[in-house]
């Protein structure tokens, strides 16, 4: 990743991955824009889902399903106004879910995800409401701001970074009062279950 806390070695995340029971997910955040390097990095890593933090320039989801089977393909959207909508119904069809976020793929050094920003919730709302894939809702939630962002959004999940951060390191105070003030899940609208 050119930017954000938190980026792991690949060696550990081949460690952490063979670690984790098979019923869990276990993500991998990509910046490469090419199918055929995505499909290396699982192979390598051994993941069981690939999350597309850029937008991919060469190759098509389509490789990525056949040089990947079973992987789950989740492809980020930086919310950065009504032209994200178009985006992500655009790659909806390709993936098994959207995460929303508020990078900036046009800075000077890529901004692809731990901006601690948050962007226009209704936008998030609208593409929750038009795609046919879970939407997983980032950028800039925290502790005091993720059961508004919740409840504005009616997410599938939430993803969470520099919120639940001090000094660039993991923060337990913090992520006990994420988890804390999540609402209950029965007041969550408009989630999908995810495509087997």
């Amino acid at each position: 990743m050119p930017s954000g806390p938190g980026v792991i070695a690949e060696d550990l995340t081949v460690e952490i991955a063979a670690r984790v029971p098979p019923p869990i997910a276990t993500f991998l955040l990509t910046s490469r824009q090419d199918a055929e390097s995505i499909i290396a990095q699982q192979k390598r890593t051994a993941v069981n889902a690939i999350q597309i933090c850029d937008r991919l320039d060469d190759g098509s989801y389509g490789d990525l399903r056949r040089g990947m089977p079973g992987i789950a393909l989740v492809q980020v959207v930086h919310v950065r106004g009504p032209q994200s909508i178009e985006e992500a119904l655009a790659v909806a069809p390709h993936v098994d879910g959207i995460l929303l976020d508020s990078g900036n793929q046009s800075a000077p050094v890529k901004e692809l995800g731990g901006t601690g920003r948050t962007h226009d919730w209704s936008l998030s709302r609208r593409i929750r409401e038009v795609v046919d894939v879970p939407v997983f809702l980032a950028g800039g939630l925290n502790p005091t701001n993720v059961a508004e962002a919740v409840r504005e959004v009616g997410p599938f999940a939430v993803d969470v970074c520099t919120g639940v951060r001090t000094n660039g390191r993991l923060d337990e105070a913090k992520l006990a009062a994420f988890f804390t003030a999540l609402p209950p899940v029965a007041a969550r609208a408009g989630r999908h279950a995810p495509r087997p």
